[in-house]
């Protein structure tokens, strides 16, 4: 029996596709589309939300009270991104199968925008400071995959179901090249077939060929802090709201060097801490470049983030007591002008993923909207009487956001740290 597909139907099909073919966008947390259910009408692009950042604490020892001001800080997610493909069909493609016109048309359109999303996401990378090295010849071992999963550990990320990792390409045989002398039958079948590697590690593992290379920039030299900061310079307070800080820096060894978002650094004698207890680790802290920099007489402001709070809640570096951290050596990671994939290890509440329902336009006739697991699709035919065939045009729209970066980390070949 023949049924003549309407944008409903299609639209349907598209969006269960879809959602089986997101890697990212199945991995991220996806509960802001509540904020966003209200308007059952839908969205245009630039549609904004507000989400509470996550609240701290200190524990006091003993038995008097010692009272917190909880003050909540918060970031915006705007529905920012619209993508969409179009096709062409005649009146007797709409009288096919819908199981035959989802292989040759649905399908491999709906593959292309669940990379584009996946890709986007992917791309958040650039908010994560946290950075391991994996040694010269890539992720060929187990220990070489733990690197990242031990930094979660000590940072004190949740050890729960929320922890996933998506892997480069190449780190993805390499690591599966190397367990070859183990029994994982369902472990390899599961890689070959769905991208997904398993559970390693307590860390829900995939491939994705949309991971990004990131390009560092032709900064070198001995760079400096070039501010005073002190305990209470960065607080909380100010920076609530914010998704970025600004770090001067100078002696950049040419007038006009570069430093891109994503670029990473360490700052001598600035120490990393468990966001949990606020214990000093063993490592420097890292700090992520979040716009692209250009000195201006080798020197200039740098955008960066996380601020340097050296106390208190929200406390994310320590330093020396009485230690003024001025002319501080920053220590870039990796070489200049050098491209580094970046394979992502992460708790879901690190980044977010939100799609809406797009608006119905005034005067199209015939609207398909459908929403599947979070996922939403909108299908619009516009028909051309002339030549018998019927224009469709399908969108989604979407926005992302790195909520909480500190519960991510990056591994890749980059050195120096």
């Amino acid at each position: 029996m023949t049924t003549v597909l309407t944008a409903d139907i299609i639209a349907k099909e598209a969006v269960m596709i879809l959602e089986n073919d997101c890697v990212m966008g199945n991995l991220v947390y996806r509960g802001y589309e509540e904020e966003f259910s209200k308007n059952v009408n839908g969205y245009t692009v630039g549609e904004t939300v507000s989400i509470r950042r996550p609240n701290d604490f200190t524990v006091r020892t003993g038995a008097v009270a010692a009272t917190q001001d909880v003050v909540e800080g918060k970031i915006s997610v705007t529905v920012d991104t619209q993508i969409g493909v179009d096709f062409k069909f005649t009146s007797q493609d709409l009288t096919l199968q819908i199981k035959e016109l989802s292989e040759r048309v649905i399908k491999p359109a709906m593959i292309q925008l669940a990379n584009k999303v996946d890709g986007d996401v992917l791309g958040l990378y650039k908010y994560v400071p946290n950075h391991v090295t994996i040694p010269s010849g890539g992720m060929d071992s187990f220990a070489d995959f733990a690197l990242a999963a031990e930094r979660m550990d000590l940072i004190g990320v949740p050890q729960d179901e929320g922890r996933s990792a998506v892997l480069t390409a190449s780190d993805t045989w390499k690591l599966l090249g190397s367990q070859t002398a183990l029994y994982m039958q369902d472990v390899a079948k599961s890689a070959y077939r769905t991208r997904k590697l398993g559970m390693i590690g307590g860390i829900d593992t995939y491939t994705s060929l949309n991971t990004k290379t990131h390009t560092t920039g032709d900064r070198t030299g001995t760079d400096l802090v070039d501010q005073a900061l002190v305990d209470g310079t960065h607080t909380w307070a100010t920076y609530k709201d914010a998704t970025s800080v600004t770090l001067h820096m100078d002696g950049f060894a040419a007038a006009t060097s570069t430093a891109k978002a994503g670029d990473t650094f360490t700052i001598a004698a600035v120490w990393d801490v468990n966001t949990v207890t606020k214990e000093r680790l063993g490592h420097l802290k890292m700090f992520t470049v979040v716009s692209d920099f250009t000195a201006s007489g080798s020197e200039g402001d740098v955008s960066i983030w996380p601020p340097l709070i050296m106390s208190g809640a929200q406390q994310t570096v320590s330093v020396d007591s009485g230690t003024e951290v001025n002319d501080n050596v920053v220590t870039w990671q990796g070489v200049a002008s050098t491209g580094y994939p970046q394979n992502l290890f992460f708790h879901k509440n690190a980044f977010t993923l939100v799609t809406v329902p797009m608006v119905k336009p005034p005067g199209a006739s015939e609207v398909g909207r459908q929403t599947y697991k979070g996922y939403s699709v909108r299908v619009i035919p516009v028909y051309d009487g002339i030549n018998d065939h019927s224009m469709w045009r399908l969108d989604m729209l979407y926005g992302i956001k790195a909520i909480d970066p500190r519960l991510a980390v990056r591994a890749s070949l980059a050195a120096d740290i």
